[in-house]
């Protein structure tokens, strides 16, 4: 599936073609309504209320407005406005004709917006329950996983499954399998028998299994839904708020140049000092950097496939991105804990880009702190020992700024902070690192901290870069990102790093297998009355 109009990310409820967001007090509904004429992409029909990238951007928008706009939500019904059928998953035409980067593209994109559901219930109060009025089935069911609470009409005939291995010879790949066993703790034999049994589970078997949680009865389902709603928004401690407007995105504090493989992304600090949070709502810069980062990552991952390195820069003054900092993670309240957590899911974007990420540290950078982290995300750092290249007079320098917030405020998703991942199991260092807080640190302290990569001086600075940038570019893409991703993520597992680094590099080598993609595949013949054949080599 290719498209030649840049996908854009930004959506308006107003706008929605496919989800219905109603607030109803501290209760919200988001009805999934698909229409089949809808996809992003002409050559497919969404039946069943099966969804593609542009069903699933409006998702994502949604969860992004109950958090900001509407933080009086303490509990959010997700269910289908269609009857008899809840969610049939993603849309296998659309899967069966995509270029293998956009189904991986896709899949990431729908895996961050299920765990930015768990983080809303995680850290916002606002818990997610699905009401499956209707058959429910692969992706479908894999959204109902991500939420807290699964109810299932009880209907005798509606189902979950997850299809995806009988059926299209693929995985669920939106962290259906990880979630099944680790979240919801089915056990391992009858989530094997769940997994490869295409007409998945139903009633109270469901419930044995713990695929879900409890049945609903038929009559009057959404009002008995909405009573156990209200009983779980009773027992909230989500105190109540007025929220800000998402305003329409403008790109004032992040730049993107595409130049051949490269992409670079700027960004640039606050020229302000930090007002009133709740009265500069998405215009002040920490919000509205971060949602433009965010949305320059999606862009550029979806829209720029050949830009394999992405060079991070910043410019700016240090002190004001502090002080912006300390406004966001010095005050304890709700929008200041919303943008908290929205630039820790968007470092996390960052994390798991399957890009070659190289920061580059120049004087006039404001590399501290948040912005700091940015560059820690990266696969190498960079930092020029001397003046700016075009002012050799200059007594400007580059340096950078450990604060607290690379101590803990933006944890990656195996739950280290960059830096605990930087020197895992290095204790010693690490409290080193913490005594150098709150202070500039210069090229050579950088190094000597091992912050950075190198610090080459202004005699070796462009043609080192150049070097390291021709470098990379002449290696295989898919060996790097293979490499980094395993370099990035070290340490512990967890549900996230599950999904991310062994379901989602699963699914990516089974979709270019010709069990599944090949002209006689699973996926290929769904639904066409042919049986697909497999080559039966175990690799």
């Amino acid at each position: 599936m290719t498209t030649t109009t840049p996908v854009a990310f930004d959506r308006r409820p107003d706008e929605y073609r496919h989800w219905r967001l109603r607030v109803d007090g501290e209760v919200a509904w988001l009805e999934l309504d698909v229409d089949e004429q809808g996809g992003l992409v002409p050559g497919y029909e969404l039946k069943l209320n099966s969804y593609d990238l542009g069903v699933d951007i409006e998702l994502y928008d949604a969860t992004q407005r109950l958090r900001f706009e509407h933080p009086e939500v303490r509990v959010v019904i997700v269910t289908s406005a269609k009857d008899k059928v809840f969610c049939a998953g993603a849309n296998i035409r659309m899967l069966a004709a995509s270029e293998h980067h956009w189904k991986v593209n896709f899949c990431k994109f729908t895996n961050e917006t299920r765990n930015g559901m768990e983080d809303a219930t995680e850290h916002s109060g606002q818990v997610y329950v699905a009401a499956v009025n209707g058959t429910c089935a692969g992706g479908g069911y894999e959204i109902a996983l991500a939420c807290e609470k699964i109810f299932l009409i009880d209907d005798n005939s509606s189902t979950v499954a997850l299809p995806e291995v009988p059926l299209l010879g693929v995985l669920p790949g939106t962290g259906g399998l990880t979630r099944v066993v680790d979240k919801r703790r089915v056990r391992r034999d009858l989530a094997d028998v769940f997994a490869t049994r295409p007409d998945g589970v139903k009633g109270k078997t469901a419930v044995d299994w713990r695929l879900v949680d409890e049945l609903v009865p038929r009559q009057d389902f959404r009002e008995k839904v909405l009573e156990k709603a209200r009983a779980f928004a009773r027992e909230s401690g989500k105190p109540a708020d007025h929220g800000i407007e998402l305003t329409p995105l403008e790109h004032r504090h992040v730049d993107i140049d595409v130049a051949g493989d490269q992409a670079t992304i700027t960004i640039r600090g606050p020229e302000n000092d930090p007002g009133d949070l709740h009265e500069e709502g998405a215009s002040g810069w920490f919000l509205a950097m971060t949602r433009e980062l965010d949305d320059a990552i999606l862009r550029l991952r979806t829209n720029e496939v050949e830009a394999g390195t992405w060079i991070l820069r910043t410019q700016g003054d240090p002190a004001k991105v502090r002080a912006h900092e300390e406004a966001v993670l010095g005050q304890k309240d709700w929008l200041t804990n919303e943008i908290t957590h929205y630039f820790k899911r968007t470092l996390k974007r960052l994390d798991v880009t399957s890009r070659s990420l190289i920061a580059l540290i120049e004087p006039g950078s404001c590399f501290t702190g948040a912005l700091l982290e940015i560059a820690l995300a990266a696969d190498r750092q960079y930092i020029l020992d001397g003046p700016p290249i075009d002012d050799e007079d200059s007594e400007e320098r580059a340096s950078i700024q450990l604060t607290d917030a690379n101590f803990g405020a933006f944890p990656m998703g195996n739950g280290l902070t960059r830096l605990q991942a930087r020197f895992y199991g290095d204790d010693d260092h690490l409290a080193w690192l913490a005594r150098e807080k709150n202070r500039e640190l210069t090229p050579a302290e950088a190094l000597e901290l091992g912050l950075v990569t190198d610090a080459p001086d202004d005699l070796d600075w462009e043609d080192e870069i150049r070097l390291a940038l021709e470098g990379r570019a002449s290696l295989s893409p898919d060996a790097l990102t293979g490499m980094e991703a395993n370099h990035r993520f070290v340490g512990p597992e967890t549900i996230e790093t599950k999904i991310f680094g062994r379901l989602a590099a699963w699914q990516n080598w089974i979709f270019t297998r010709p069990n599944a993609s090949g002209p006689e595949g699973a996926l290929r013949r769904y639904g066409t009355g042919q049986k697909a054949v497999f080559d039966r080599k175990r690799v």
